[in-house]
């Protein structure tokens, strides 16, 4: 393979966040890069694909570039680009918990702990591991016995936190995320919150994944990843599949995009069960005139008529 795919954060203060963004874009652009980058005055969080010589440049330049002194990138081979486009944008945080006093990670964070500690760690009895991921990331994949937050967004944790507090009261929390970006406001939030054994997995899933000590043991599923596969693997021993056919709940962890361009709602399906109700993820959005299933399979209007009459009827015979 000679392509990669890097994925970084770094908290440190951007000045002027759409200037940087402005001359980070054309520098990637001339590198060859693709991926999507968010740029804060608190800092930088990426993802981006390139070939080996692409992203060996670009690493070297950042880590030597004086506001990003430290940064730690998490590697992946592929097979080819995993972005059509590369996007560099400013932004006002790089994660946003809603909160009226923001963390600063640098100031204000839980335990680092390394994937061997944090394997150790989650199975003690008197631990609590809380995924600090949304809902559709922990359907795919999770830490075993990990607890799933009933909520859509990263800013949704904190009132979550608030109604469970009873689950963690008095217990080692541990908290996780796919890269730690988002451990890193999360876990300093649960500090000053007055839970007082935080703990977060330092580098992520992504990290555990690769610790030829650990090999991923006790993950099942895959990893979520914002990019063009959607998901990778983490468990190096066993694989266990978690995730559930969005149409028959049978296990599956394939995800695509509901072919409602005005849904777009990610959902796990087989292949079959995707060309069944064409894309769509209700029959509103299979039957949508804009319907991109319908158009990338190059589909008559008389063979899609036939195919949703079809579902049709057999959904009303159920």
């Amino acid at each position: 393979m000679n392509y990669r795919v890097l994925l970084y954060y770094h908290y440190t203060t951007i000045e002027d966040p759409a200037a940087f963004s402005e001359e980070h874009l054309a520098y990637c652009k001339e590198l060859g890069l693709k991926g999507r980058i968010l740029v804060a005055n608190e800092g930088i969080n990426g993802t981006c694909s390139g070939t080996i010589e692409q992203t060996e440049a670009y690493m070297e330049a950042m880590k030597n570039h004086p506001l990003f002194e430290g940064i730690v990138f998490k590697i992946d081979e592929a097979e080819g680009h995993t972005f059509k486009k590369m996007h560099v944008r400013p932004r006002p945080e790089l994660v946003h918990l809603s909160l009226e006093d923001d963390i600063n990670p640098n100031e204000l964070t839980g335990n680092y702990l390394s994937p061997k500690e944090f394997y150790e760690e989650m199975q003690r009895e008197d631990t609590i591991v809380l995924d600090a991921r949304n809902t559709y990331e922990y359907d795919v994949g999770h830490f075993r016995g990990a607890i799933r937050p009933d909520v859509e967004t990263f800013r949704d944790l904190p009132n979550w936190v608030r109604d469970n507090r009873e689950l963690l009261d008095g217990k080692r929390v541990l908290t996780y995320c796919t890269g730690g970006i988002r451990c890193e406001k999360f876990s300093g939030w649960l500090v000053r919150e007055g839970f007082e054994d935080v703990g977060q997995l330092h580098g992520g899933i992504a990290t555990y994944g690769k610790d030829p000590e650990v090999k991923g043991q006790l993950w099942d599923g895959q990893m979520y990843v914002f990019d063009e596969r959607l998901t990778v693997p983490i468990n190096q021993v066993e694989h266990v599949v978690v995730g559930k056919d969005h149409f028959d709940g049978t296990p599956c962890e394939r995800y695509i995009n509901c072919a409602n361009p005005e849904c777009n709602k990610q959902i796990i399906t087989s292949e079959e069960n995707e060309a069944k109700h064409l894309g769509g993820c209700t029959m509103e959005c299979t039957k949508h005139e804009r319907n991109r299933y319908i158009v990338r399979h190059e589909l008559s209007e008389e063979e899609a008529a036939f195919r949703i009459a079809e579902l049709e009827k057999e959904l009303t015979a159920k």
